[in-house]
């Protein structure tokens, strides 16, 4: 049994601590939620800068954690995101969505106050023309 409290003593995360036992949170589980949350939130093209972004996918994909930073303490989290907006959102309005949700989901699926959520606005993403079909290129 005192394997698992110092083992829990040096575990980077939240400890809950009941007469039954004792249960850790890492931080990249609170990251992760914080970042699925965040893809939820419509204006959210993307988490994380540009070259994030691209290394991200070169190496795997992307990654749930991308433009999350946490610290988790004992009690409460600090949050902080980079995003990239949808070009037509208005961004003030984005941010108050996202910490809503982001503090919703934290403080229901972990027990920890949210303490702050700190959102960055790294880029705007405007659809390509080169995407959209014009009018020339519909009629065959």
């Amino acid at each position: 049994m005192t394997d698992v409290a110092t083992e829990s003593r040096a575990f980077e995360g939240l400890v809950l601590e009941t007469d039954k036992g004792i249960t850790t949170v890492a931080d990249v589980v609170v990251a992760k939620m914080a970042g699925m949350a965040a893809r939820e939130v419509a204006g959210v093209h993307e988490l994380g800068t540009t070259f994030r972004r691209l290394v991200s996918r070169v190496r795997s994909g992307e990654s749930l954690t991308q433009g999350v930073n946490v610290e988790v303490g004992k009690r409460e989290t600090a949050i902080d995101l980079v995003i990239v907006v949808d070009y037509g959102y208005s961004i003030p309005a984005v941010a108050q969505d996202l910490r809503e949700k982001v503090i919703t989901e934290i403080e229901a699926g972990t027990g920890l106050a949210v303490k702050e959520v700190n959102i960055e606005v790294a880029d705007l993403y405007v659809p390509s023309d080169e995407s959209e079909p014009t009018a020339v290129s519909r009629v065959k």
